[in-house]
């Protein structure tokens, strides 16, 4: 079983803290989505790989919800014909996602959502105050993310998930518990938050360089995670992985597989695949890849993973969850280097091993980069 991940690299407007490959160009969304049909075709399964190859389909970006639903009946036309030629794909596959920003759910897209068997909705809403949300060049206001909600319940989509955003230039603990109680009030199923990271070649890099005085202190930031995860799971969420929570049941299966080892194909410029002993990506660049496409070639590099590196990555991945890494699953010789250099972290309390799980503590997830890259094989 894999998951199927889509690029969508079109965004109306550019927030000011995004790194991820983008484009504003709209008129080239069709171009893209015909490319995007035919590459499915060239990674086309064999019949004996077709039956349940799928387990999830997620369309990231850039916004998803920038395609018409048109091109969103056109890719999953696609989909059904490449991956599942039988029978429908609704009744095979256990989760469907699809990334939107809040302004883009109108009833009508809403509908459409539904009729094509979409089943997850992952909206950016990142902040509920109107200012900050300015500050990033959002598209949306506050009032719309619990419109979106309302409409996508309105259809029958049992399944969202929101992201918020903190560590905002000058944001108090107050104001973030503020955003925190309008999230839960929206009783989505899913909640991911992360620090606003400050990634070098964006405007908020260069906006952080004039404005240095005004960038939130790192006891705050640790504060406002800790407030995050106290809040959280006091309404019942689950803390599955370091930024992620979820209603029991709720968790994101498509997102899980990457934590989990599991293999997943990635369509699209900028998408990474996966089948368990190599790795590839396509370029980061819209026209060379459809240009590249349209000849009958797929636009990529790849990486053979050797025993040491797939390691590496089962510690950088696994240990990100709260199910952490199971040692039955490494080979003798790794599970002896990891028990090993994992010790000390134990005895300091910021790992524990469970039933052959080695997994961070709570206080483990404040130093999770430190002790992860410690238990990795230079």
């Amino acid at each position: 079983m894999a998951g199927l991940y889509l690029h969508i690299p079109f965004c109306k407007s550019r927030c000011i803290y995004c790194n991820f490959y983008s484009t504003t160009h709209a008129d080239m969304r069709q171009w893209y989505v015909d490319a995007l049909c035919k590459e499915m075709e060239m990674k086309k399964p064999t019949p004996s790989q077709r039956d349940g190859k799928l387990s999830t389909i997620y369309l990231g970006g850039g916004t998803p919800s920038q395609l018409t639903i048109p091109q969103l009946h056109q890719l999953f036309y696609n989909i059904n014909k490449v991956y599942s030629p039988t029978s429908h794909l609704s009744p095979l596959i256990s989760e469907i996602t699809i990334e939107m920003n809040p302004d883009d759910v109108t009833v009508e897209y809403a509908e459409a959502l539904s009729q094509l068997g979409i089943n997850r909705v992952s909206m950016g809403a990142q902040t509920f105050d109107d200012e900050r949300l300015r500050f990033l060049h959002r598209r949306h206001t506050a009032e719309q993310v619990a419109k979106a909600v309302k409409r996508l319940r309105a259809v029958g989509i049992q399944n969202i998930s929101i992201d918020l955003m903190y560590g905002f230039p000058n944001e108090t603990i107050e104001d973030w518990q503020r955003d925190i109680d309008a999230a839960l009030a929206l009783n989505v199923e899913h909640i991911s938050a992360y620090c606003l990271m400050i990634e070098e070649g964006t405007p908020l890099y260069q906006w952080t360089i004039d404005n240095s005085q005004l960038t939130i202190d790192e006891e705050v930031e640790r504060q406002m995670y800790e407030t995050l995860i106290d809040k959280l799971t006091a309404a019942g969420y689950e803390h599955y992985e370091i930024s992620n929570f979820a209603r029991p049941g709720y968790r994101s299966l498509h997102n899980s597989s990457y934590w989990k080892d599991i293999p997943y194909i990635g369509l699209g410029a900028a998408a990474h695949g996966y089948n368990g002993k190599k790795r590839s990506w396509n370029v980061a660049d819209i026209k060379q890849y459809v240009e590249s496409i349209e000849q009958g070639v797929i636009p990529c590099e790849e990486e053979f993973i050797d025993e040491d590196t797939h390691y590496n990555d089962r510690i950088t991945t696994a240990l990100r969850t709260s199910d952490g890494l199971d040692l039955t699953t490494l080979s003798d010789r790794h599970r002896r280097y990891c028990l090993q250099e994992a010790l000390r972290f134990i005895d300091d309390g910021l790992l524990k091993l469970d039933n052959n799980h080695l997994s961070l503590t709570r206080k483990g997830l404040f130093v999770s980069d430190y002790v992860m890259s410690s238990l990795i094989m230079v």
